[in-house]
């Protein structure tokens, strides 16, 4: 025997308007009316073809001091030998 299906259970499916951390702006179906993301389709590397380094709480400028740092050591060991 089948139970039937639950009604009003789906969240309410509206119009949502898009913003994106590098400008863009474009409107598409959501169940939320406003959206902020920090990547789309406009800046994404794998959909414009360039690299670009997403830097979440300076973590990219972080890891670059730390290999600097890196290679500056290795090179002051090498010369004192």
């Amino acid at each position: 025997m089948k139970k039937p299906m639950k009604t009003k259970i789906h969240p309410s499916y509206v119009a949502a308007h898009v913003r994106c951390t590098c400008g863009n702006e474009f409107v598409t179906r959501a169940t939320r009316d406003e959206l902020h993301v920090e990547v789309c389709s406009n800046c994404h590397p794998f959909y414009t073809g360039r690299q670009k380094l997403m830097d979440t709480g300076g973590r990219v400028e972080r890891f670059q001091r730390r290999v600097a740092k890196g290679r500056l050591h290795s090179a002051q060991t090498r010369a004192s030998k």
